[in-house]
C-alpha cells in the first residue's frame, strides 16, 4: 500500500466528535502514515494538543493564529502563540495569514499578526502553514516587508494560478497544498497543476471542509486524500504511487516529520 500525508486536516474538530475512532481508521486503512493539524487560536488549541496525544505518531501539532480569529483581542491571541510555543514539540507555525473573504474589519491586524508569526517561526526554525483567502496583493507585501527573512512553508489550499506559483517561489521556499478544490469541474488549479513540479507539492484534505469528487457535499475526512493523488497523477500523467511518493517526502522533509 502506498503512503500517504496528510499535510492540512483538523481532526480534532467536532465534526469527528461521533466516529472519530472509525475516521482514523478508515485514514490508516487508506494508506494515510500521517497527518498534521494546523492550530486556529486558543480556543482550539487544547483540542489539537489532546488529538496529538491520542494519536502520538500519527497525528501532528501546530500552533498559530489564523486570520479569521484576529479580533478585537488580537495581541492576547498572539501572546498565547509565542507563550506557548515551546510548551512542547510543535511540527509548524499555522496557520496563519490572510482572509479578505469573510471580513476586512482587520485587515491591517491580520497583516502585523502574519508578519510576527512569520518571524517568529523563522527564529523558531519552524515551517509556516499560509491560508490566503482573497489577499493576495496584500500578502506579496507581507512578504516584501519580510525580505530578508529565510523561512519555508506551505501555501494551505492554493488555488492560484501558475504565475502566482512561479511568483511565490521567487519570494521564499514554499509548498503548496493541493486537496479537493483540484477534483472540481472547471477548477483553475489543475491547469497549473499541469506545469507544476511534483518536488513543490503536498496533499491535504483541510477536513471536515472542501470535499474532493465523489463525495463533494458530505464531510471531508483524511482518507479522502487519496482521490487527490488520483486527480493529480491524472493531471501529470504520473501514477499516484509516483505522487504519493514525491509528496509525502515532500511533507516529511517541510515539517521534519520524526520518520
Amino acid at each position: 500500500m502506498i503512503e500517504l500525508i496528510d499535510t492540512h486536516c483538523h481532526i480534532y474538530d467536532e465534526a469527528f466528535a461521533q466516529d472519530f475512532e472509525q475516521v482514523v481508521g478508515r485514514a490508516k486503512e487508506s494508506g494515510i502514515c500521517a497527518c498534521v493539524m494546523p492550530g486556529i487560536d486558543s480556543a482550539t488549541q487544547g483540542s489539537v494538543n489532546s488529538t496529538a496525544d491520542l494519536l502520538d505518531g500519527f497525528a501532528f501539532p501546530c500552533i498559530g493564529l489564523h486570520p479569521t480569529s484576529v479580533a478585537e483581542n488580537w495581541r492576547d491571541e498572539l501572546d498565547f502563540v509565542k507563550k506557548h510555543l515551546s510548551d512542547r514539540r510543535y511540527y509548524a507555525i499555522g496557520e496563519i495569514g490572510l482572509d479578505e473573504y469573510w471580513s476586512k474589519d482587520f485587515v491591517r491586524e491580520q497583516i502585523f499578526v502574519c508578519e510576527e508569526q512569520i518571524a517568529l517561526a523563522a527564529e523558531a526554525g519552524l515551517p509556516v502553514i499560509i491560508h490566503l483567502r482573497e489577499a493576495t496583493d496584500d500578502f506579496f507585501r507581507v512578504l516584501d516587508d519580510l525580505r530578508g527573512v529565510e523561512f519555508s512553508g506551505v501555501m494551505h489550499a492554493f488555488s492560484g494560478s501558475y504565475e502566482t506559483y512561479r511568483r511565490l517561489l521567487s519570494k521564499a521556499d514554499f509548498k503548496f497544498g493541493i486537496g479537493g478544490v483540484s477534483t472540481y469541474k472547471n477548477a483553475g488549479v489543475a491547469t497549473a497543476l499541469e506545469k507544476m513540479s511534483l518536488d513543490d507539492l503536498v496533499l491535504e484534505t483541510d477536513c471536515p471542509w472542501l470535499t474532493p469528487v465523489p463525495f463533494r457535499g458530505h464531510r471531508n475526512e483524511p482518507a479522502y486524500v487519496r482521490y487527490v493523488a488520483d486527480k493529480i497523477a491524472l493531471i501529470k500523467n504520473v501514477t499516484a504511487e509516483d505522487v504519493a511518493s514525491a509528496t509525502s517526502a515532500n511533507a516529511r522533509s517541510l515539517f521534519k516529520l520524526p520518520y
